[in-house]
C-alpha cells in the first residue's frame, strides 16, 4: 500500500489511541519528510528539461517532434547563459563582419542593391538585425523560411519570413524528395467581426517552391489555395540524407547545458552549505525526533553563526577532507557544449583559465575557421538563390527595368539578358583569421603589378581590406557603364596603391 492510499484509507472507529509526545513529533517529522519528498519527485517529473524531447526517431524527427525541439531550444537561448553566447558567437564568426554583394553588370547590380536597401528588405534579410534573427533561427529551428511577394507588372519583390512553427507539411516531387513542390502553411489571424469585434480565423495555404514554375499553375490543391505570386525559399541545416527539415545547432548542447547548469548549481549549494554550522549533535536519553528537530533548525542559522549547546551536548564539524570544492571540475560539461556549438570552450566561457591562454583565446584554429565558412557557403547559397530569383522578375516582368528573354527548362523559367551582360552576383566575405592591414595591402601592390587583376577588382581588395561600407557606391562611380574604368591610365585602384607605395595615407582616397 502507497503511501498516498494509507492516507486516504476510511478509518475505522477503533477506540482511542494515546501516543506520546515523542513519537507524536516523530510522527509529524516523517510527514512532512515525505510530503517535501514527493513534491520534489513531481517537479523532477514536471521538469522540461529532462523530459524526452517529444520526437519518435524512424527516418526523421516528427513534425511536432521538431516543433517541439525548436520551443526548447529558443527558450535555451534566452534563459542558458551557455547557449546564449555560443550562438552569439557562432553569429559573429559568420555575420560580425559582414558580406560584400555585387552583380558584375551595372544594370543589374542597380537592381540588386536596390532591393537590398529597400527598408523592407533590410528588416528581415540585409539589415544586421536581420542577420542576427536568421542565425538564431539556425540555431534554435534549424529552418528558415523565406517568402517573395512578386509584383507581376513590374517584377518588385517584398520579401519576409515565416515562422517555422506554421509550416506543417512539405510537398516535394514525384519520387523526388530532394525536389520540393509546395509548402503548406496553417496559422491563425484575428480578424474584425460585424459587431465590431474581433475573432480568431485558422487559414491554409501552400506557397510554392521558389524554383517550382510550372506550365499549368492550378489555383487550389483540393480546398486549399495556392499563392504563386509568394514562392518560398526554404534553409535548411543539420538535415541528414532525405530529411525534409533541418534541425537546430543548439539540439545536441542542450543535455550538456542542462547538466552544466545544476553542476553549478550543486556546486553553489556546497559553498552555500560549507558557509553555515555544519554540525552533529548527541546526547543521552534525547528522543530522536529532538534531534532531528536540532539538526535541522540548524539549516536555517546565517553564515558564520554560533551555537550555544547545553551541557551533555557534543558538537563535531562536519569533516571536508578530500572534498572537490572547486567550479573548475564541471569544465568537461561546458566542453561538450562547445563541441556540439562548433566553438571554443575559452571564448564559450569568456575566460581563458588555468587551461588556457591569452594566445589560445585570441586564435582561431583552421577547424572552427572551416566549420565556420561552410555555414557562410550555405548562407550564400541562400541568398544567391534570392537574389537570383529578384533579377529574373526584373527581366520576366513586362515592365521590369531589365531585359531579356525567358526561356522554359521543365518546371523552371531561366531569364537571360540582352547581349553580353552577366546575371552574376558576387560575395566577397572578408577572412575569419586576421590578417595585419600592411601584410594584406602589400599583397594587393604586388597583385596590381602583375597587370593580371583588372583595375576593378584591385580597387575592390582595396576597399575590401579598408573594411568601407557600401563599396559598391564607390566602384560605381569610378567606373563607366561597361563596368571599366572611366580614365584607365589614372584611376582610384592605381591611385590607392601609389599612395601606399608612397607611404601616404589611404584613407584620403576613401
Amino acid at each position: 500500500m502507497g503511501i498516498r492510499e494509507w492516507f486516504t484509507k476510511p478509518v475505522q472507529e477503533t477506540g482511542t489511541v494515546t501516543l506520546s509526545e515523542g513519537v507524536y513529533e516523530t510522527i509529524t517529522h516523517r510527514l512532512e519528510v515525505a510530503t517535501e519528498s514527493i513534491a520534489q519527485l513531481q517537479l523532477a517529473a514536471e521538469d522540461a528539461g529532462w523530459q524526452r524531447l517529444g520526437a519518435d526517431y524512424a527516418r526523421e524527427f516528427t513534425r511536432e517532434g521538431l516543433k517541439n525541439i525548436a520551443s526548447n531550444g529558443r527558450l535555451m537561448a534566452i534563459a542558458n547563459p551557455l547557449i546564449k553566447r555560443g550562438l552569439a558567437i557562432r553569429h559573429a564568426y559568420v555575420w560580425g563582419q559582414g558580406v560584400q554583394i555585387a552583380a558584375r553588370d551595372k544594370d543589374v547590380n542597380e537592381v540588386l542593391q536596390g532591393f537590398l536597401d529597400d527598408e523592407g528588405t533590410k528588416e528581415v534579410f540585409s539589415g544586421s538585425q536581420a542577420r542576427e534573427r536568421w542565425s538564431k533561427a539556425t540555431g534554435t529551428d534549424g529552418n528558415r523560411f523565406f517568402v517573395h511577394f512578386t509584383n507581376p507588372l513590374d517584377g518588385r519583390v517584398r520579401i519576409r519570413t515565416l515562422p517555422f512553427d506554421e509550416i506543417t507539411e512539405i510537398i516535394t516531387a514525384p519520387g523526388d524528395k530532394a525536389t520540393p513542390h509546395y509548402y503548406l502553411r496553417v496559422w491563425t489571424e484575428t480578424v474584425a467581426t460585424q459587431t465590431f469585434g474581433t475573432t480568431d480565423v485558422e487559414k491554409k495555404a501552400y506557397y510554392p517552391a521558389l524554383k517550382y514554375q510550372p506550365l499549368t499553375k492550378p489555383k487550389k490543391l483540393g480546398d486549399v489555395p495556392v499563392y504563386w505570386d509568394a514562392p518560398v525559399y526554404h534553409e535548411k541545416v543539420n538535415g541528414l540524407e532525405d530529411w525534409k527539415w533541418g534541425i537546430g545547432d543548439a539540439y545536441a548542447a542542450l543535455p550538456w547545458a542542462r547538466a552544466y547548469k545544476e553542476f553549478l548549481e550543486d556546486w553553489a549549494l556546497l559553498m552555500k552549505a560549507l558557509a553555515k554550522i555544519a554540525y552533529t549533535a548527541s546526547k543521552k536519553g534525547v528522543p530522536d525526533s529532538q534531534k532531528a528537530r536540532a539538526i535541522a533548525n540548524l539549516a536555517n542559522v546565517p553564515a558564520g553563526s554560533t551555537a550555544n549547546m547545553s551541557e551533555g551536548h557534543t558538537l563535531e564539524a562536519m569533516p571536508k577532507s578530500g572534498a572537490t570544492l572547486d567550479s573548475e571540475s564541471g569544465r568537461p560539461l561546458a566542453a561538450m557544449i562547445a563541441a556540439a556549438l562548433g566553438v571554443s570552450v575559452i571564448d564559450l566561457l569568456a575566460d581563458p583559465g588555468q587551461v588556457g591562454s591569452r594566445a589560445t583565446a585570441q586564435t582561431m584554429d583552421l577547424v572552427k575557421r572551416l566549420e565556420m565558412r561552410a555555414r557562410q557557403e550555405v548562407h550564400e547559397e541562400t541568398m544567391a538563390a534570392i537574389l537570383g530569383y529578384v533579377i529574373e522578375q526584373a527581366i520576366i516582368a513586362p515592365r521590369g527595368p531589365l531585359k531579356g528573354k525567358v526561356e522554359r527548362d521543365g518546371d523552371r523559367l531561366i531569364a537571360v539578358l540582352h547581349g553580353k551582360a552577366e546575371t552574376t552576383v558576387e560575395f566577397v566575405w572578408p577572412a575569419l583569421d586576421e590578417t595585419p592591414l600592411d601584410i594584406l595591402m602589400e599583397a594587393i601592390v604586388k597583385a596590381d603589378g602583375t597587370q593580371v587583376l583588372p583595375k576593378v577588382e584591385t580597387l575592390r581588395l582595396i576597399l575590401h581590406a579598408l573594411d568601407v561600407k557600401d563599396a559598391d557606391e564607390i566602384i560605381e562611380k569610378l567606373t563607366d557603364d561597361d563596368g571599366n574604368f572611366i580614365d584607365p591610365t589614372v584611376n582610384a585602384g592605381t591611385a590607392a596603391t601609389d599612395r601606399f607605395r608612397d607611404g601616404q595615407q589611404t584613407e584620403s582616397f576613401v
